[in-house]
Protein backbone atom coordinates (compact mmCIF):
# COMPACT_ATOMS: atom_id res chain seq x y z
CA UNK A 1 0.00 0.00 0.00
CA UNK A 2 1.62 3.18 -0.78
CA UNK A 3 1.46 6.00 1.98
CA UNK A 4 0.73 10.01 1.45
CA UNK A 5 4.44 10.50 1.90
CA UNK A 6 5.40 8.87 -1.23
CA UNK A 7 2.11 10.06 -3.52
CA UNK A 8 0.48 13.34 -2.69
CA UNK A 9 -1.11 13.83 -6.09
CA UNK A 10 -4.36 11.70 -7.02
CA UNK A 11 -7.04 11.80 -9.52
CA UNK A 12 -9.73 11.19 -7.08
CA UNK A 13 -9.91 11.44 -3.41
CA UNK A 14 -12.82 9.64 -1.62
CA UNK A 15 -13.42 11.31 1.88
CA UNK A 16 -14.96 8.68 3.98
CA UNK A 17 -14.54 4.87 4.35
CA UNK A 18 -17.82 3.30 4.48
CA UNK A 19 -19.78 0.81 2.32
CA UNK A 20 -20.41 3.61 -0.25
CA UNK A 21 -17.18 5.15 -0.08
CA UNK A 22 -15.20 1.41 -0.43
CA UNK A 23 -17.65 1.48 -3.37
CA UNK A 24 -16.50 4.37 -5.19
CA UNK A 25 -13.14 4.01 -4.72
CA UNK A 26 -13.09 0.68 -6.39
CA UNK A 27 -14.81 1.71 -9.24
CA UNK A 28 -12.98 4.68 -10.01
CA UNK A 29 -9.75 2.58 -9.38
CA UNK A 30 -10.96 -0.33 -12.21
CA UNK A 31 -10.68 2.86 -14.62
CA UNK A 32 -6.77 2.99 -13.92
CA UNK A 33 -7.49 6.53 -12.08
CA UNK A 34 -5.57 6.56 -8.87
CA UNK A 35 -7.63 7.14 -5.82
CA UNK A 36 -6.74 8.26 -2.14
CA UNK A 37 -9.59 7.20 0.66
CA UNK A 38 -9.77 8.84 3.84
CA UNK A 39 -11.22 7.53 6.64
CA UNK A 40 -11.35 9.25 9.95
CA UNK A 41 -12.22 6.34 11.97
CA UNK A 42 -9.13 3.06 12.65
CA UNK A 43 -10.76 0.84 10.65
CA UNK A 44 -12.95 0.87 7.21
CA UNK A 45 -16.57 -0.25 6.88
CA UNK A 46 -18.24 2.21 9.00
CA UNK A 47 -21.51 1.44 10.31
CA UNK A 48 -22.38 -1.83 7.83
CA UNK A 49 -19.20 -3.59 9.16
CA UNK A 50 -20.89 -3.90 13.05
CA UNK A 51 -24.24 -4.83 11.38
CA UNK A 52 -25.79 -8.22 12.48
CA UNK A 53 -27.68 -8.97 9.16
CA UNK A 54 -29.38 -6.68 6.65
CA UNK A 55 -32.59 -5.99 5.36
CA UNK A 56 -35.19 -7.74 3.85
CA UNK A 57 -32.59 -11.25 2.74
CA UNK A 58 -30.77 -11.20 6.36
CA UNK A 59 -28.02 -12.07 4.65
CA UNK A 60 -24.69 -11.22 7.00
CA UNK A 61 -23.78 -7.85 7.18
CA UNK A 62 -20.09 -8.42 7.58
CA UNK A 63 -19.85 -11.07 5.07
CA UNK A 64 -21.12 -8.71 2.30
CA UNK A 65 -18.61 -5.99 3.74
CA UNK A 66 -15.58 -7.97 4.04
CA UNK A 67 -14.96 -9.18 0.49
CA UNK A 68 -15.09 -5.41 -0.75
CA UNK A 69 -12.97 -4.26 1.59
CA UNK A 70 -10.26 -6.90 0.48
CA UNK A 71 -10.62 -5.47 -2.49
CA UNK A 72 -10.23 -1.78 -1.52
CA UNK A 73 -7.14 -2.91 0.48
CA UNK A 74 -5.31 -5.26 -2.35
CA UNK A 75 -6.41 -2.94 -5.14
CA UNK A 76 -2.87 -1.41 -7.19
CA UNK A 77 -4.63 1.78 -7.67
CA UNK A 78 -6.10 3.31 -3.94
CA UNK A 79 -4.25 4.29 -1.37
CA UNK A 80 -5.82 4.03 2.17
CA UNK A 81 -5.38 6.78 4.99
CA UNK A 82 -7.09 5.66 8.31
CA UNK A 83 -7.41 7.35 11.32
CA UNK A 84 -7.12 10.60 8.87
CA UNK A 85 -8.99 14.05 9.51
CA UNK A 86 -9.52 16.43 6.26
CA UNK A 87 -9.07 19.62 7.59
CA UNK A 88 -9.86 21.68 4.84
CA UNK A 89 -10.72 21.44 0.86
CA UNK A 90 -10.04 24.19 -1.59
CA UNK A 91 -10.95 24.65 -5.27
CA UNK A 92 -7.50 25.81 -6.62
CA UNK A 93 -9.40 26.51 -10.34
CA UNK A 94 -11.29 24.79 -12.78
CA UNK A 95 -9.83 21.36 -12.71
CA UNK A 96 -7.96 21.10 -8.88
CA UNK A 97 -8.91 20.71 -5.55
CA UNK A 98 -5.54 20.97 -2.66
CA UNK A 99 -6.92 19.21 0.55
CA UNK A 100 -5.00 19.57 3.72
CA UNK A 101 -5.03 16.21 5.91
CA UNK A 102 -3.96 15.05 9.63
CA UNK A 103 -2.86 11.70 10.15
CA UNK A 104 -3.42 10.80 13.93
CA UNK A 105 -0.51 8.88 15.61
CA UNK A 106 -1.29 5.43 16.18
CA UNK A 107 1.51 5.04 18.13
CA UNK A 108 2.17 2.06 16.13
CA UNK A 109 4.01 1.42 13.13
CA UNK A 110 1.08 0.48 10.80
CA UNK A 111 3.50 -1.35 8.14
CA UNK A 112 5.64 -3.86 11.18
CA UNK A 113 1.84 -4.56 13.35
CA UNK A 114 1.21 -7.94 12.43
CA UNK A 115 -2.17 -7.83 14.50
CA UNK A 116 -0.92 -10.41 16.63
CA UNK A 117 -3.17 -8.70 19.48
CA UNK A 118 -0.10 -9.38 22.10
CA UNK A 119 -0.18 -5.58 23.17
CA UNK A 120 -3.83 -5.99 24.01
CA UNK A 121 -3.71 -8.79 26.22
CA UNK A 122 -0.89 -7.24 28.15
CA UNK A 123 -2.16 -3.89 28.78
CA UNK A 124 -3.65 -3.20 32.10
CA UNK A 125 -5.96 -0.56 31.12
CA UNK A 126 -9.52 -0.85 30.88
CA UNK A 127 -11.99 1.60 29.23
CA UNK A 128 -15.49 1.64 27.46
CA UNK A 129 -15.35 -0.21 24.11
CA UNK A 130 -17.31 2.79 21.14
CA UNK A 131 -17.03 -0.17 18.85
CA UNK A 132 -19.80 -2.31 21.07
CA UNK A 133 -21.66 0.72 22.04
CA UNK A 134 -20.13 0.61 25.74
CA UNK A 135 -21.75 -2.41 26.57
CA UNK A 136 -18.48 -3.59 27.36
CA UNK A 137 -14.84 -2.80 27.75
CA UNK A 138 -11.78 -2.50 25.28
CA UNK A 139 -7.93 -2.01 26.46
CA UNK A 140 -5.51 1.37 26.00
CA UNK A 141 -3.58 -0.50 23.47
CA UNK A 142 -6.51 -2.58 21.18
CA UNK A 143 -7.65 -3.79 17.68
CA UNK A 144 -10.88 -2.20 17.31
CA UNK A 145 -12.48 -5.89 16.06
CA UNK A 146 -11.50 -9.14 15.00
CA UNK A 147 -12.54 -8.04 11.40
CA UNK A 148 -11.33 -4.41 11.15
CA UNK A 149 -9.55 -3.56 7.75
CA UNK A 150 -6.91 -3.25 8.43
CA UNK A 151 -6.35 -4.86 11.71
CA UNK A 152 -3.23 -2.95 13.29
CA UNK A 153 -3.43 -1.76 16.98
CA UNK A 154 -3.42 1.26 17.93
CA UNK A 155 -2.95 3.15 21.36
CA UNK A 156 -5.61 5.18 22.95
CA UNK A 157 -3.01 7.82 24.24
CA UNK A 158 -5.42 9.19 25.98
CA UNK A 159 -6.10 6.25 28.54
CA UNK A 160 -2.54 5.04 27.85
CA UNK A 161 -0.54 4.82 31.61
CA UNK A 162 2.77 4.74 29.36
CA UNK A 163 3.25 1.54 31.74
CA UNK A 164 5.46 -0.26 28.24
CA UNK A 165 3.28 -3.49 28.58
CA UNK A 166 2.72 -3.67 25.13
CA UNK A 167 6.12 -2.53 24.50
CA UNK A 168 7.64 -5.53 26.21
CA UNK A 169 5.45 -8.44 24.69
CA UNK A 170 5.68 -6.60 21.43
CA UNK A 171 7.68 -9.36 18.59
CA UNK A 172 7.85 -6.86 15.97
CA UNK A 173 8.95 -4.03 18.40
CA UNK A 174 6.06 -1.19 16.56
CA UNK A 175 4.90 0.35 19.53
CA UNK A 176 6.03 4.00 19.09
CA UNK A 177 5.28 6.50 21.65
CA UNK A 178 7.30 9.40 19.83
CA UNK A 179 5.02 9.20 17.05
CA UNK A 180 3.30 13.03 16.57
CA UNK A 181 0.09 13.45 14.22
CA UNK A 182 1.31 14.23 10.39
CA UNK A 183 -0.02 16.73 8.18
CA UNK A 184 0.15 16.85 4.06
CA UNK A 185 -1.03 18.76 1.56
CA UNK A 186 -3.05 16.52 -1.05
CA UNK A 187 -4.46 17.72 -4.75
CA UNK A 188 -6.89 16.07 -6.52
CA UNK A 189 -8.55 16.58 -9.55
CA UNK A 190 -11.79 15.47 -8.34
CA UNK A 191 -13.55 14.67 -4.80
CA UNK A 192 -16.41 12.14 -3.50
CA UNK A 193 -18.20 12.95 -0.50
CA UNK A 194 -19.24 9.54 1.53
CA UNK A 195 -19.23 10.77 4.85
CA UNK A 196 -22.44 8.96 5.96
CA UNK A 197 -24.81 9.98 8.26
CA UNK A 198 -25.28 10.75 12.57
CA UNK A 199 -27.60 8.75 14.76
CA UNK A 200 -30.16 10.45 16.62
CA UNK A 201 -29.40 10.88 20.32
CA UNK A 202 -32.22 9.81 22.46
CA UNK A 203 -30.95 11.52 25.37
CA UNK A 204 -32.72 14.96 23.47
CA UNK A 205 -36.10 13.24 24.50
CA UNK A 206 -36.09 12.89 28.37
CA UNK A 207 -39.43 11.63 28.54
CA UNK A 208 -37.86 8.05 26.48
CA UNK A 209 -35.95 7.77 29.82
CA UNK A 210 -32.38 6.40 27.82
CA UNK A 211 -30.54 6.89 31.46
CA UNK A 212 -32.55 3.78 32.03
CA UNK A 213 -30.49 0.44 32.78
CA UNK A 214 -32.81 -1.37 30.55
CA UNK A 215 -33.50 0.95 27.31
CA UNK A 216 -31.19 1.03 24.84
CA UNK A 217 -30.54 2.33 21.30
CA UNK A 218 -31.49 -0.13 18.20
CA UNK A 219 -27.43 -0.32 17.48
CA UNK A 220 -26.63 -1.58 21.08
CA UNK A 221 -29.17 -4.06 20.09
CA UNK A 222 -27.49 -5.00 16.89
CA UNK A 223 -24.73 -5.77 18.71
CA UNK A 224 -26.11 -7.80 20.87
CA UNK A 225 -27.03 -9.46 18.10
CA UNK A 226 -24.41 -9.86 15.78
CA UNK A 227 -21.90 -12.91 15.02
CA UNK A 228 -18.60 -10.50 16.79
CA UNK A 229 -21.47 -9.27 19.64
CA UNK A 230 -19.98 -8.57 22.98
CA UNK A 231 -21.60 -11.86 24.88
CA UNK A 232 -22.93 -15.31 23.98
CA UNK A 233 -26.77 -14.29 24.57
CA UNK A 234 -29.09 -11.28 24.16
CA UNK A 235 -29.09 -9.52 27.76
CA UNK A 236 -30.53 -6.81 29.82
CA UNK A 237 -27.86 -4.77 30.62
CA UNK A 238 -28.99 -3.31 33.90
CA UNK A 239 -28.54 -7.02 35.46
CA UNK A 240 -27.65 -9.47 33.24
CA UNK A 241 -31.25 -11.28 32.57
CA UNK A 242 -32.41 -12.35 29.09
CA UNK A 243 -35.49 -10.33 28.58
CA UNK A 244 -38.58 -12.15 28.12
CA UNK A 245 -40.97 -8.49 27.10
CA UNK A 246 -39.22 -6.50 24.75
CA UNK A 247 -40.56 -3.22 23.07
CA UNK A 248 -39.65 -1.55 20.22
CA UNK A 249 -40.04 2.33 19.76
CA UNK A 250 -40.10 4.04 16.11
CA UNK A 251 -39.42 6.88 14.95
CA UNK A 252 -37.07 7.90 18.01
CA UNK A 253 -35.35 10.76 16.83
CA UNK A 254 -37.64 10.79 12.91
CA UNK A 255 -40.78 12.70 12.00
CA UNK A 256 -40.48 14.96 15.12
CA UNK A 257 -40.34 18.59 14.77
CA UNK A 258 -39.53 18.84 18.29
CA UNK A 259 -36.18 17.81 17.64
CA UNK A 260 -35.47 19.21 14.36
CA UNK A 261 -35.52 16.80 12.35
CA UNK A 262 -39.44 16.20 10.74
CA UNK A 263 -37.98 13.83 8.13
CA UNK A 264 -38.43 9.83 7.78
CA UNK A 265 -35.47 8.30 8.53
CA UNK A 266 -36.31 5.16 5.83
CA UNK A 267 -34.20 2.43 7.56
CA UNK A 268 -36.10 2.38 11.03
CA UNK A 269 -38.61 0.43 10.34
CA UNK A 270 -37.37 -1.94 8.04
CA UNK A 271 -34.23 -2.68 10.58
CA UNK A 272 -36.75 -2.62 13.62
CA UNK A 273 -38.41 -5.56 11.66
CA UNK A 274 -35.23 -7.54 11.02
CA UNK A 275 -34.02 -7.22 14.76
CA UNK A 276 -37.90 -8.25 16.01
CA UNK A 277 -37.07 -11.84 13.64
CA UNK A 278 -33.44 -12.44 14.68
CA UNK A 279 -34.97 -12.03 18.33
CA UNK A 280 -37.90 -14.48 17.83
CA UNK A 281 -34.88 -17.35 17.02
CA UNK A 282 -32.57 -15.89 19.78
CA UNK A 283 -35.33 -15.90 22.15
CA UNK A 284 -37.91 -18.23 21.27
CA UNK A 285 -39.85 -17.52 24.16
CA UNK A 286 -39.75 -13.62 24.37
CA UNK A 287 -42.64 -12.08 23.54
CA UNK A 288 -41.52 -8.47 20.79
CA UNK A 289 -44.04 -5.44 20.22
CA UNK A 290 -43.29 -2.99 18.00
CA UNK A 291 -45.10 0.28 18.77
CA UNK A 292 -45.30 2.58 15.50
CA UNK A 293 -46.92 5.09 14.27
CA UNK A 294 -46.96 4.07 10.18
CA UNK A 295 -45.14 0.84 8.99
CA UNK A 296 -43.10 2.58 5.53
CA UNK A 297 -42.10 -0.97 3.77
CA UNK A 298 -41.43 0.70 0.48
CA UNK A 299 -38.75 -1.18 -0.90
CA UNK A 300 -38.41 -4.54 -2.63
CA UNK A 301 -39.55 -7.29 -0.88
CA UNK A 302 -39.94 -5.34 1.95
CA UNK A 303 -43.93 -5.54 2.34
CA UNK A 304 -43.20 -9.27 2.78
CA UNK A 305 -40.75 -8.63 5.00
CA UNK A 306 -43.01 -6.99 7.45
CA UNK A 307 -45.79 -9.56 6.91
CA UNK A 308 -43.37 -12.24 7.47
CA UNK A 309 -42.34 -11.00 11.09
CA UNK A 310 -46.46 -10.70 11.73
CA UNK A 311 -46.18 -14.62 10.93
CA UNK A 312 -43.69 -15.28 13.68
CA UNK A 313 -45.82 -13.76 16.13
CA UNK A 314 -44.36 -10.18 16.13
CA UNK A 315 -46.71 -7.76 17.90
CA UNK A 316 -47.40 -4.37 16.06
CA UNK A 317 -49.12 -1.94 17.75
CA UNK A 318 -50.34 1.95 16.02
CA UNK A 319 -48.98 3.93 19.36
CA UNK A 320 -47.33 6.88 20.02
CA UNK A 321 -45.43 6.86 23.25
CA UNK A 322 -45.67 9.44 25.73
CA UNK A 323 -43.42 8.68 28.45
CA UNK A 324 -41.38 5.71 29.73
CA UNK A 325 -40.94 4.89 33.66
CA UNK A 326 -38.72 2.65 35.20
CA UNK A 327 -39.84 0.80 37.89
CA UNK A 328 -37.91 -0.50 40.56
CA UNK A 329 -36.39 -3.98 39.21
CA UNK A 330 -35.52 -2.19 36.24
CA UNK A 331 -38.40 -3.23 34.19
CA UNK A 332 -40.15 -0.55 32.04
CA UNK A 333 -43.63 1.34 32.06
CA UNK A 334 -44.51 2.44 28.48
CA UNK A 335 -47.84 5.07 28.74
CA UNK A 336 -48.70 5.63 25.16
CA UNK A 337 -51.53 6.63 22.81
CA UNK A 338 -53.61 3.50 20.93
CA UNK A 339 -54.24 5.67 17.71
CA UNK A 340 -56.40 3.01 16.42
CA UNK A 341 -59.12 3.51 19.75
CA UNK A 342 -57.68 7.11 20.72
CA UNK A 343 -57.47 5.75 24.27
CA UNK A 344 -54.14 5.95 26.71
CA UNK A 345 -52.79 3.01 27.18
CA UNK A 346 -49.75 1.48 29.22
CA UNK A 347 -47.68 -1.64 29.08
CA UNK A 348 -45.07 -3.07 30.77
CA UNK A 349 -41.74 -4.41 29.11
CA UNK A 350 -38.52 -5.33 30.54
CA UNK A 351 -36.03 -4.26 27.79
CA UNK A 352 -36.58 -1.43 25.35
CA UNK A 353 -35.22 -0.44 22.12
CA UNK A 354 -35.65 2.86 20.90
CA UNK A 355 -35.31 3.06 17.31
CA UNK A 356 -33.00 6.08 16.58
CA UNK A 357 -33.04 7.68 13.22
CA UNK A 358 -30.62 9.46 10.81
CA UNK A 359 -29.32 13.15 11.23
CA UNK A 360 -27.20 14.87 8.57
CA UNK A 361 -23.02 14.49 8.92
CA UNK A 362 -22.68 18.48 9.39
CA UNK A 363 -18.16 17.52 8.80
CA UNK A 364 -18.58 18.34 4.94
CA UNK A 365 -20.08 22.36 5.97
CA UNK A 366 -16.99 22.99 7.67
CA UNK A 367 -14.42 21.50 5.03
CA UNK A 368 -15.39 23.89 1.82
CA UNK A 369 -14.68 27.72 2.36
CA UNK A 370 -17.88 29.38 3.33
CA UNK A 371 -20.45 29.58 1.24
CA UNK A 372 -19.70 26.98 -1.60
CA UNK A 373 -20.97 23.79 0.29
CA UNK A 374 -24.90 23.66 0.34
CA UNK A 375 -27.07 22.08 2.30
CA UNK A 376 -31.00 21.40 1.69
CA UNK A 377 -33.82 22.16 4.36
CA UNK A 378 -32.71 18.93 6.38
CA UNK A 379 -29.32 19.71 6.64
CA UNK A 380 -28.11 17.32 3.89
CA UNK A 381 -26.32 18.25 0.97
CA UNK A 382 -27.86 19.95 -1.82
CA UNK A 383 -28.54 18.17 -4.90
CA UNK A 384 -28.35 20.36 -7.86
CA UNK A 385 -30.05 18.24 -10.03
CA UNK A 386 -32.08 15.32 -7.86
CA UNK A 387 -33.24 13.52 -10.63
CA UNK A 388 -31.13 13.39 -13.38
CA UNK A 389 -27.41 13.43 -11.42
CA UNK A 390 -28.30 12.88 -8.07
CA UNK A 391 -24.82 12.37 -7.37
CA UNK A 392 -23.87 16.53 -8.03
CA UNK A 393 -23.08 18.82 -5.64
CA UNK A 394 -23.40 22.32 -5.31
CA UNK A 395 -19.42 22.53 -5.85
CA UNK A 396 -18.16 21.79 -9.53
CA UNK A 397 -15.92 18.40 -9.30
CA UNK A 398 -17.42 17.71 -6.21
CA UNK A 399 -19.86 14.36 -5.88
CA UNK A 400 -22.12 13.10 -3.13
CA UNK A 401 -22.40 9.50 -2.18
CA UNK A 402 -24.25 7.40 -0.47
CA UNK A 403 -25.83 9.00 3.19
CA UNK A 404 -24.12 12.73 2.15
CA UNK A 405 -27.42 13.43 0.47
CA UNK A 406 -29.70 11.92 2.38
CA UNK A 407 -31.02 8.92 4.76
CA UNK A 408 -30.95 5.66 2.21
CA UNK A 409 -30.96 1.63 2.98
CA UNK A 410 -27.40 -0.29 2.06
CA UNK A 411 -28.41 -1.10 -1.33
CA UNK A 412 -29.63 2.90 -2.17
CA UNK A 413 -26.08 3.88 -0.93
CA UNK A 414 -24.39 1.25 -3.24
CA UNK A 415 -25.82 2.38 -6.07
CA UNK A 416 -25.47 5.95 -5.04
CA UNK A 417 -21.50 5.49 -4.61
CA UNK A 418 -22.08 3.81 -8.31
CA UNK A 419 -23.60 7.23 -9.99
CA UNK A 420 -21.04 9.38 -7.96
CA UNK A 421 -18.08 7.40 -9.38
CA UNK A 422 -19.17 7.19 -13.02
CA UNK A 423 -20.01 11.16 -12.37
CA UNK A 424 -16.66 11.59 -11.36
CA UNK A 425 -15.11 9.34 -14.39
CA UNK A 426 -16.94 11.49 -16.64
CA UNK A 427 -15.71 14.53 -15.05
CA UNK A 428 -12.21 13.60 -15.00
CA UNK A 429 -12.20 12.32 -18.87
CA UNK A 430 -13.40 16.11 -19.59
CA UNK A 431 -10.84 17.44 -17.63
CA UNK A 432 -8.27 15.72 -19.55
CA UNK A 433 -9.53 16.85 -22.69
CA UNK A 434 -9.61 20.35 -21.74
CA UNK A 435 -6.01 20.25 -20.32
Amino acid sequence: MVTAKEKLFFDAVVVGGGIAGVEAAINIGNNNLKVLLIEKDLTLGGKMILLSKVFPTLDCGACITTPKLSEVARHSNITILTFTEVKDINKQDKHYFKLNITKKARYVEEENCTGCQLCEDACPVVVPDQYQYGLVGRKAAYIPFNIASPRIASIDIDNCTLCGACEKVCPTKCIDFTQTDENYEIVAKTIIMATGFQLFDPVKIPRLSFESKNVITSMEMERLLAPTRPYNHVIRPGDGKGPDKLAYVLCTGSRDHTVGNPMCSQICCMYSIKQAQLLMGALPMADVTIYYIDIRSFGKGFEEFYEQAKGMGVNFVKGKIGEISEKENGDLVLRYEDIITGKLKEATHDLVVLSVGALANQEPSYLFPEGQWKKDIYNYAYQKDLFYTPSLSSIEGVFLAGTTSGPMDIPDSILSAGSASMEAIRYLKQASKEL
